[in-house]
């Protein structure tokens, strides 16, 4: 049976475990039926993990039974999105089946690829939410619904977009979106910096609630604008394959 797992010790499992629970805690959110879906960071859980309480503590997992996870590739070049051929992704907080029956509807339809399971291992936009995932989902039958987003044309987020609105109807599926937004710093090669805001981190701050709002409106011309003109270099196309989606 192919698996992805996600290999730590049983002490840092336990370390990981009691973290979420505390981000989570100190989130202080509610939990609402209404909250469909998620755009949460894949930083190092040092750097992102508080914040992706507050994306992750939203979710109510009473009535839902299956999470779509899209996550940008950073290692493998693909034009495509690649679907999964594990059949479970085991992490430090619990196992998640993969739907094998969504898997080959996506795969019936000739526009996705198969990544190996080499690939799918390395990926850490995706393995970034499956603790918050299995955490959230603990108890249930949640099963996930892995996709990794490649290098796609404008043509290509539009198509995979309509593809994927179909499962949008069903109330007992949720998506899970992988983006860091904005990659600010030299190592980045982008310093971008608006001097009406002040401080380097609130100008940084700034230019991410602008791409937020835009999402939020689930307009992708407008996101795609807002990229041009500020060169804001997101490293990958979740964000757009999600606002086509809705």
């Amino acid at each position: 049976m192919p698996c992805v797992k996600i290999y730590v010790c049983s002490k840092l499992a336990r370390k990981l475990d009691e973290e979420l629970d505390i981000w989570l805690r100190e989130a202080g959110l509610n939990k609402s039926p209404d909250i469909r879906a998620v755009i949460a960071p894949h930083a190092g859980y040092s750097y992102s993990g508080r914040c992706a309480a507050y994306a992750f503590g939203n979710i109510d997992p009473t009535n839902i039974s299956r999470v779509f996870l899209l996550g940008p590739s950073h290692h493998y070049y693909t034009p495509k999105c690649a679907l999964t051929r594990a059949t479970v992704y085991s992490t430090p907080i619990g196992d998640l089946p993969v739907d094998q029956e969504v898997i080959e509807e996506l795969s019936a339809t000739g526009k996705f690829e198969f990544m190996d399971l080499s690939v799918d291992e390395a990926e850490h936009s995706m393995e970034m939410h499956l603790p918050y995932l299995a955490k959230v989902f603990q108890g249930t039958t949640v099963k996930v619904v892995p996709i990794l987003v490649g290098a796609l044309s404008s043509q290509s987020e539009a198509m995979y977009g309509q593809l994927l609105s179909k499962y949008v109807d069903d109330p007992k599926n949720f998506f899970s979106v992988s983006s860091d937004f904005c990659h600010w710093g030299s190592r980045f090669s982008y310093t971008y910096y608006d001097k009406k805001h002040g401080a380097i981190h609130k100008s940084i701050e700034a230019l991410d609630h602008m791409g937020m709002e835009i999402i939020e409106t689930g307009d992708p011309d407008a996101f795609k604008q807002y990229c041009r003109s500020t060169r804001t270099p997101f490293v990958d196309a979740t964000p757009s394959v999600f606002s086509f989606i809705c």
